[in-house]
This record gives structure tokens, C-alpha cells and sequence, in this order.
């Protein structure tokens, strides 16, 4: 019997409006934002748009900027998020969509407005114990596969387990894998061992229509690199194979202060000139702070220096106003631990800080890498955690920091007398980035990491903003070409500025990987095209 063409037409149609039907009658209270279709979908049941999950995604650790998404996907698996972005791919009307991992950005840059947040913390509730494993092959030795939903704290007690570690690290560790990896992901170790996102062999990719891809630098390249340091513009990473080395057991932990910026940098630049990945002589870890009387020699990132020394320490701040710390660390195990003071000694010999301010300790690896965590419970106790942080982040060429010293930290940060929190200046080596990859710093070989790491309260904030405006404003009017890390633009035209000759490529890998333009529209870098 042949088959009725318009039956079967009006047949499918009569099944899709009553099951339609059959789901609006418990349905959840839709915005209308969203497409009623979506909710007889497989991953409607992990779609929730409740107050509270609405609230939960709504801010950020920021806690300035404030935006509520349509609904927010608790995906029980990488399907769901496949599923939910080729069914806004495929809408007449595409709805945006952003990944979530910690929440720890600034700028409400994990978020989606009227759009849909994929909450990447719910897939740790659903691998049991799978989502992170360490593996060997001839080609790459030692490796661990990791969801992109994963902690670095959890990677490093996983690789620990096995007597390794990745080499690359932030300097909060509670932060996700695809979070950091869609930055670079950067600390006192990038100078040695380059950012996180040149320590990654290959990844997953949820791309902006939908598709689960496997990429690397030999097998669809153009997604691997536009993907690490994109800011979440071409896919969601759902899974990073990470490179691994053995761990060390301890580190010597040493700071050291400085009263003359030239002297500082000057040490610093020789230190991170050592830096071969196979030097054993090289430090592990450097990074620089800026020390002044309005805060304390101790902060929520580490309470390193001894009680005892504190008068001495602010005794010296308020001589010179400002003292330039330089943070050190040196990894040993059973079979360097007798010569690690030695190497030491030799690294900072004609070292040029101030007689009588160096300070040692020693620490195992993990305790050192986790340092910050103390501090943010003392923070979480006091109901200091949750406030406002207007941060700024930015590279600066190493040409430019005397006048970067001068105009901002004596001229405009002294005077202004606000900053009471953490101030870091620290130095990279160009070489060890990857230009092919979409983040962007400066053209000069050394260039340095400028953070104003503030924490405000809910009335004051805006005073810390306008100095990060004014920030900027002096960096443009004197011609330093900084780049943001972590950038908040607001505009197309700054965001052209901002990726200068990376722009045209950056433009056509989202035509390309994402041409709705649906992923991460907290970053509002095509929202005004």
C-alpha cells in the first residue's frame, strides 16, 4: 500500500504539538526568550530556569557586572552541550550560549544575557572518577586527559597520585581547565615553562555549530590554535590532554626587596634569562610585587613574611613609599636536595636587594602551589570573598616600565592612595608563547605582567574602576602599547586595536568555527557588528 504523503505529514505534526503540549503542561516558567522546542529535547530535562539557578550564573567573582541568561544547561554530558548549541544553530533565531566553568572572571565574561549559561561544573557530578587519568605513550611520555570542567587543584592531587604534575600553573588553583586555557593561563612558572596554553598536546572542542571535534597542532590545527587563548569565541573545551613531568617534593620559597624599581627589574630580567626547560640550574617559579604603607606586607595570597619582620619591612616602605618584592622558588627532591642552596647562592649572587630584607622557606610542592587557598578561606570566614574585584591585567613591553613606574605607580597610584591590595610586576620571555595561538602580547622579547588585583566593598568600586581607567588612559597618551590580559572592551574598535595584525585571522576563525556568532557573548567582541 503506497504511503500518503500528506498523511504521514500531518501525522508527525499531530505527534510533535501533543508531545509540545504534554511538556507545557508541567512546563517550567519559560521566558519566551528561549524556542518553546526546545523543551521537548533529550537536555530540556538538565535546563533549568528557576530564580535561584538563574541567580547562580548571574554574577561572577567580579561581582560588578550582573546579567541574567535565559535558562541555565546542567549537562549531564558533553551531549547535552552539543545537543543545546546545534539546536541554536539550527533556530531561525540562534540564541547565544556561554560556558561557566569556576565563575572567577572580573567582567561578566561567562555570561550570556537572555542567552543560555552552560553550567561546565555539573559534568563533574556525572564521570565518576573519570574525568581526569594519566597515561603514557612513546611519542609524549607522560600525559593526563582532563575534562574541561575540571579544578587544577584536582588535576595536581590526580597527576600527584602517579608522581607527576603539569609544569605550567596559575597562581589560584581553583579555577577550571577550559577557563584558563581559553585565556593562557599564566603565573611565576610562564617565564620557564611558557603559559598553560602551551603545555596542551590536544583537546575536544564543542565549536559553534555544534560539533564535537579533536583537534592538536597536527590534526585540525586552526581550531587548536584559535581555541587556546580565544576567550571562548570558536568552542566549548570539554576534555585538554596536558603535558606532565615529575614531580618535585619541596621547594625553597625566598622573597627578597628591592627599593630601587631599576635594580628589581634589572634581577629580574637576568633571573628569567635562565630558563631552559631542561636547565637545572633555572628557578622554577618568579614573580614581583610592589609593597606600600596603605597595605600590609601580608595579603589574602600568601602570609609569607614572619610577624617579627613586619616593623622592619613597613619601616622600609615608609622610607622609600613604595619596596618592589621579588618572589622566588626553587623545586627539589630527594636527589637535589643537598645542592638546591647551592644553586641558590650562585642564581642570586650580585643580587641587588636591600641588605638584611631576604627571606626563606621551605615547603612541599603542593602546599606551595595551593598557597593562596588559606587566604581565600580566611576571606570566605570574614565574608571578604564575595565582593567586588574591579582587577586590572595587563603585558607591558619591557621598554616602557620606567615610565609604566613613574607615571602610574609613583604619579597616579601613591597619590591617589587607594590600592591596598595586591599590586604584581613580573617579567616573560616571549619565546615561550606560541603566536599561532589567539593570545596576544606584546612584539618585544621580555615583556612584563602588570595585575592591580583589588578588592573593594560594594559602595567603593568605582574609585578603583576610574584608576584602571585612568590607567589605561596615561598608557595611551604616553604611546605604551599594552595588552590586556583577561581585556574588557566595549566596543569592536577596541577589540580591533587590542588583537592588532591577530584581528583578520581571529575575525575569520569565528566565521568559520562559530558564524552565528553564539559563544561567549560576555566578551562583547562582535556584539556591536
Amino acid at each position: 500500500m503506497a504511503e500518503n504523503p500528506t498523511f504521514t505529514t500531518c501525522l508527525m505534526a499531530i505527534c510533535f504539538i501533543t508531545r509540545l503540549a504534554s511538556t507545557l503542561g508541567k512546563s517550567k516558567p519559560w521566558t519566551g526568550v528561549l524556542p518553546p522546542q526546545i523543551q521537548t529535547l533529550d537536555f530540556a530535562r538538565n535546563l533549568h530556569v528557576e530564580p535561584d539557578a538563574i541567580k547562580s550564573v548571574s554574577s561572577d567573582y567580579g561581582n560588578i557586572v550582573h546579567e541574567n541568561p535565559a535558562a541555565v544547561l546542567y549537562p549531564s554530558s558533553i551531549e547535552d552541550i552539543t545537543s543545546l548549541i546545534k539546536f541554536s544553530y539550527n533556530n531561525y533565531t540562534p540564541f547565544t550560549v556561554a560556558a561557566r566553568g569556576h565563575g572567577h572572571s572580573v567582567g561578566g565574561q561567562a555570561m550570556a544575557s537572555n542567552g543560555v549559561v552552560v553550567d561546565m561544573m555539573s559534568l563533574r557530578n556525572h564521570k565518576n572518577g573519570t574525568g581526569i587519568t594519566v597515561s603514557k605513550c612513546p611519542s609524549l611520555g607522560f600525559y593526563a586527559d582532563v575534562g574541561g570542567e575540571q579544578l587544577w587543584i584536582d588535576v595536581l592531587h590526580s597527576t600527584m597520585e602517579h608522581g607527576f604534575a603539569p609544569v605550567s600553573w596559575t597562581d589560584y588553583l581553583y579555577l577550571s581547565v577550559g577557563g584558563t586555557l581559553s585565556n593562557a593561563g599564566i603565573s611565576g612558572t610562564t617565564f620557564r615553562y611558557g603559559p598553560q596554553i602551551s603545555n596542551v598536546y590536544e583537546m575536544d572542542v564543542v565549536t559553534g555549530k555544534g560539533e564535537l571535534v579533536t583537534c592538536s597542532s597536527h590534526t585540525n590545527s586552526e581550531l587548536f590554535y584559535a581555541v587556546l587563548g580565544g576567550l571562548g569565541q570558536f568552542g566549548i573545551i570539554t576534555r585538554a590532554r596536558i603535558a606532565l613531568e615529575p614531580a618535585p617534593k619541596r621547594v625553597k620559597w625566598v622573597r627578597m626587596l628591592y627599593s630601587d624599581f631599576s635594580a628589581f627589574t634589572r634581577d629580574q630580567e637576568r633571573l628569567i634569562s635562565i630558563n631552559g626547560r631542561k636547565q637545572k640550574n633555572a628557578l622554577n617559579y618568579l614573580e614581583g610585587s610592589l609593597l606600600m604603607a596603605q597595605g600590609p606586607p601580608n595579603n589574602w595570597r600568601s602570609s609569607f613574611f614572619p610577624s617579627s619582620d613586619i616593623p622592619n619591612i613597613m619601616s622600609l616602605v615608609t622610607q622609600h613609599a613604595i619596596i618592589y618584592c621579588l618572589e622566588v622558588a626553587k623545586y627539589y627532591d630527594d636527589g637535589t636536595r643537598h645542592t638546591v642552596d647551592k644553586d641558590l647562592q650562585q642564581l642570586f649572587k650580585g643580587s641587588s636587594f636591600v641588605a638584611g630584607f631576604k627571606f626563606e622557606k621551605d615547603v612541599s610542592f603542593v602546599d606551595f602551589l595551593n598557597r593562596v587557598r588559606s587566604g581565600e578561606q580566611k576571606l570566605h570566614s570574614q565574608g571578604l570573598w564575595d565582593v567586588p574585584h574591579p582587577w586590572l591585567n595587563l603585558f607591558l613591553p619591557k621598554s616602557r616600565i620606567l615610565d609604566f613606574n613613574k607615571g602610574v605607580f609613583h604619579d597616579l597610584v601613591l597619590k591617589r592612595n587607594i590600592t591596598t591590595g595586591v599590586v604584581l610586576f613580573y617579567p616573560m620571555n616571549r619565546k615561550k608563547w606560541d603566536d599561532k595561538m589567539s593570545a596576544v602580547i606584546p612584539e618585544e622579547d621580555v615583556f612584563y605582567t602588570v595585575g592591580f588585583l583589588h578588592s573593594s566593598g560594594f559602595n567603593d568600586w568605582q574609585a578603583y574602576d576610574h584608576q584602571n581607567k585612568d590607567i589605561l588612559k596615561f598608557c595611551d597618551k604616553a604611546g605604551i602599547e599594552i595588552k590586556q590580559y583577561l581585556p574588557l572592551y566595549n566596543s569592536n574598535k577596541e577589540w580591533i586595536n587590542h588583537f592588532g595584525s591577530k584581528w583578520r585571522n581571529f575575525r575569520e576563525r569565528k566565521a568559520q568555527f562559530d558564524p552565528k556568532m553564539m559563544l561567549s557573548p560576555g566578551q562583547r567582541i562582535f556584539n556591536d557588528m
